[in-house]
């Protein structure tokens, strides 16, 4: 059975279900087995994806319109998905940078197996670095305290997101744990690169 999820941040009625319900039905689901939620994709509550990985079953593929409609960051999806495989259970991605992802097909089992390296390499260098920095710190008679600096890593990041203009700053901020001065000095609300955020891509 094909199953969907579909989602959009703000309830106030200025973003709409339609485009995203449209091309899941068009990929062949019931309507009566679409799931949405009204609701930023930080929250943990999300009342219809809960509702959506319940009725999932063993040989159901879970679809979605775009990536990150799914998950809170990338460590949820990763996170998610794999329980999803664990379970017998496909996962597709319809459009978007991860449309090649369908883990019902060998291809696509691959993309997403090669995105989970490569967020736990990063996972484990940022940790590495963090541990590092605060050996310095310390030798250096400097306790360790919340880090603020942007990194190339991030900056990527940060780039893609505030091209998207469903982006959220103050949630973007939290998840490359930056303050929002930090974020606006290295790059624009456009997504382009300032003075100070050439530099470290130049490094």
């Amino acid at each position: 059975m094909l199953i969907g999820y579909m989602r959009v941040s703000k309830a106030d009625g200025s973003q709409v279900l339609d485009l995203q319900r449209d091309a899941l039905l068009a990929a062949g689901i019931d309507a009566n087995h679409v799931y949405e939620d009204l609701a930023s994709g930080s929250l943990d509550a999300r009342p219809g994806l809960t509702a959506c990985l319940k009725a999932l079953r063993k040989g159901d593929r879970l679809l979605v319109w775009k990536l990150d409609r799914l998950g809170r960051n990338l460590r949820h999806l990763i996170n998610t998905v794999h329980d999803l495989t664990t379970r017998g259970v496909g996962f597709q991605v319809l459009t978007g940078h991860g449309a090649s992802i369908n883990t019902a097909t060998p291809e696509g089992k691959l993309v997403f197996g090669i995105f989970a390296a490569l967020a736990e390499f990063e996972r484990e260098l940022i940790s590495e670095r963090t541990k590092v920095g605060l050996a310095s710190a310390r030798a250096r008679g400097r306790k360790g305290g919340g880090q603020y600096k942007m990194t190339a890593a991030k900056l990527r990041l940060a780039m893609a997101a505030m091209g998207q203009r469903q982006t959220v700053v103050s949630e973007l901020c939290r998840e490359l744990g930056v303050t929002r001065q930090t974020l606006y000095r290295h790059i624009g609300p456009d997504g382009l690169l300032r003075e100070d955020g050439q530099k470290i891509l130049l490094r």
